[in-house]
């Protein structure tokens, strides 16, 4: 592994940095945060029992080391109520503070298809006890993703289907123009909380319809103009 400085510089050896495959390409893109965005589907935000027109964006982070693209989503240890949530993950090749919504997608290296699995026994107890998500967000493989396209050839995906199917079965089903929060909205607001630079990456939310999951299920996750993410659970 390649390091700044030498290696006896570090009293332990450092970790691999996180990355994601490039669709086509033999290249990788490195991860620094992944920040994800809470009820951005009116129909989402209702069935979880909220109001989605009186909440501005609020997020929530995961680990860069929890991206997943081996196909495989191995089920974690305590809990019992696994969920799945379909979503958009966009990936930045820039950033800044307080980025004008007119140039936030200049900020977009690519996208891509992802789970935000959720621990939603352990979530419920957090919220109730009004204490942080991570126990039920950021565990170990818990955003199993495709590799990224890039935005130079896709364009900006703003409208078109995005389901997933559980066993052949439709699950979530919605359209990407059904986002509260748009994807420039979503940059511009998060770069006021936080500086944004190259390898962050962003999960958009989830539509309606997120349920359990159990050993042995096969997950299929769709996004037009995206790509097509497989997954099964072990």
């Amino acid at each position: 592994m390649s390091m700044h400085g030498a290696a006896a510089n570090y009293v332990i050896e450092p970790a691999a940095i996180p990355a994601l495959p490039i669709a086509g390409s033999d290249r990788m893109f490195p991860v620094r945060r992944v920040y994800c965005v809470g009820r951005n589907y009116a129909a989402h935000a209702i069935e979880m029992g909220h109001d989605p027109d009186k909440e501005p964006p609020f997020f929530f982070q995961k680990n860069p080391d929890n991206l997943n693209t081996t196909g495989e989503f191995p089920y974690p240890p305590a809990s019992n109520d696994v969920h799945h949530e379909i979503e958009m993950m966009v990936a930045l090749k820039s950033g800044g503070r307080d980025i004008d919504l007119g140039r936030a997608l200049d900020c977009v290296y690519g996208y891509g298809v992802a789970l935000d699995m959720t621990r939603r026994d352990l979530q419920a107890k957090a919220k109730d006890m009004g204490r942080p998500w991570e126990i039920g967000k950021a565990f170990e493989a818990s955003a199993p993703c495709t590799p990224l396209v890039s935005a130079s050839e896709i364009g900006h995906p703003d409208h078109g289907a995005i389901w997933l199917d559980v066993n052949g079965e439709r699950r979530q089903s919605g359209d990407l123009n059904q986002m509260i929060w748009k994807v420039p909205e979503m940059i511009s607001y998060l770069s006021g909380l936080f500086t944004l630079t190259a390898g962050d990456v962003i999960l958009s939310g989830t539509p309606s319809g997120v349920a359990a999951v159990q050993r042995g299920d096969v997950l299929k996750g769709h996004i037009d103009g995206i790509g097509d993410l497989e997954v099964r659970v072990v």
